[in-house]
């Protein structure tokens, strides 16, 4: 075999960005969709020209499917990765893992004992943007790393999406919609989480849904909707991360900066694949645009489960992995039991991320 085949489990809003790059793809082909709702799943599959819509369970059971995609909602995630992998295939899941840190242990641990791959984004730290920062980063062209600063300061996504509820469930909130954009990109720069602490509070309760055809629909508030974190990272260097539902003015915060003991880097928001990097030096009154290392697009989520399929069939690690999508998600809870106990959190899952040969190896050897 010379690639995978993937069928996608969750046709809705996500789901075309995914297509439209993976379509293009020399090492994985979508043959199959499948979503709750049949007519979602037919729909796409006519616009993308897509073989086979499956049912969720004939998609689990197809023998011509080598991983499965999950584009569900985080609180169908675990369900699904799991079921996944109970089937023999190895799956690829929207952030996050999952919603509960037991489910996604339980993931783990299950693709281990399968020899199969768990992968998740966001993969958006593989775009040309994250990877410009870290090559200048690893060139120590700011010297050593020292603090990090991340906002993501936004009024909530009841101004654009027509059904937010989900947005503030269980599992929603600032820090498991965005956080995952974040967190991956701050550990993909500085290496694991060791201890972090936090506030984290609901402050506006209600919200009004703005768009659409429920437009002026009230959704109660079940998840904070504003973090503010201090975060220690395994090389010495400490975080300050902000995520917030809670800002209707706006803000001009950058998205993340790294500060060296040569310099400043101002990195591009983690939510795209590209973007400007900038760099003042020790000295300088002026920021100047580092060149790009790597070329990419704006859009080029599925980045993730390429390099996957190519990992799976050249015996080596992949990037996006289950093992850095967990730390991640520990450290989102982390976030909230440090602000409900009033302490430090320290995350046992730093120790499973080898700091050298994980996130300081070259990105040369593993970009595509």
């Amino acid at each position: 075999m010379t690639g995978m085949r993937i069928g996608i489990i969750g046709c809705g809003n996500i789901s075309p960005a995914y297509l439209n790059y993976l379509q293009d793809s020399s090492i994985v082909k979508v043959t199959a969709l499948a979503d709750m709702l049949p007519e979602k799943a037919a729909e796409r599959a006519k616009e993308y020209e897509i073989e086979r819509v499956y049912t969720v369970e004939e998609m689990l059971q197809s023998p011509d499917i080598d991983i499965i995609l999950n584009l569900t909602i985080p609180a169908s995630h675990a369900a699904i990765n799991i079921a996944a992998l109970e089937h023999g295939k190895h799956v690829y899941a929207e952030k996050p893992l999952s919603i509960s840190l037991e489910d996604a242990k339980h993931t783990l641990a299950l693709a281990e004992a399968k020899q199969l791959r768990v992968g998740c984004a966001p993969d958006t730290f593989l775009g040309a943007g994250m990877e410009t920062s870290r090559k200048a980063i690893q060139e120590g062209q700011i010297g050593r790393p020292i603090a990090a600063t991340a906002f993501m300061m936004g009024e909530g996504p009841e101004g654009w999406h027509p059904n937010p509820e989900f947005f503030y469930a269980e599992g929603g909130g600032p820090m498991f919609d965005m956080g995952p954009y974040y967190l991956t990109a701050l550990v993909n720069l500085l290496g694991p989480i060791t201890r972090l602490s936090s506030s984290a509070a609901s402050l506006i309760p209600e919200r009004i849904v703005k768009t659409g055809p429920r437009a002026g629909t009230r959704i109660p508030v079940h998840t904070p909707t504003h973090f503010s974190g201090t975060l220690d990272f395994a090389d010495g260097a400490i975080g300050t991360l902000v995520t917030s539902f809670d800002i209707p003015g706006g803000s001009t915060l950058p998205r993340i900066e790294i500060y060296g003991t040569e310099g400043s880097l101002l990195v591009p928001d983690p939510n795209y694949f590209d973007g400007v990097v900038k760099i003042r030096k020790y000295g300088s009154e002026e920021w100047s645009t580092v060149p790009p290392a790597f070329t990419g697009a704006a859009n080029e989520r599925g980045k993730g489960i390429e390099d996957m399929a190519r990992a799976i069939l050249e015996h080596r690690e992949h990037r996006a992995s289950g093992k850095l999508a967990y730390h991640v998600l520990e450290a989102m809870h982390a976030f909230i039991a440090s602000s409900n106990e009033g302490r430090h959190i320290h995350l046992e899952s730093a120790a499973a991320l080898p700091l050298e040969a994980a996130f300081r190896s070259s990105v040369k050897a593993v970009l595509v």
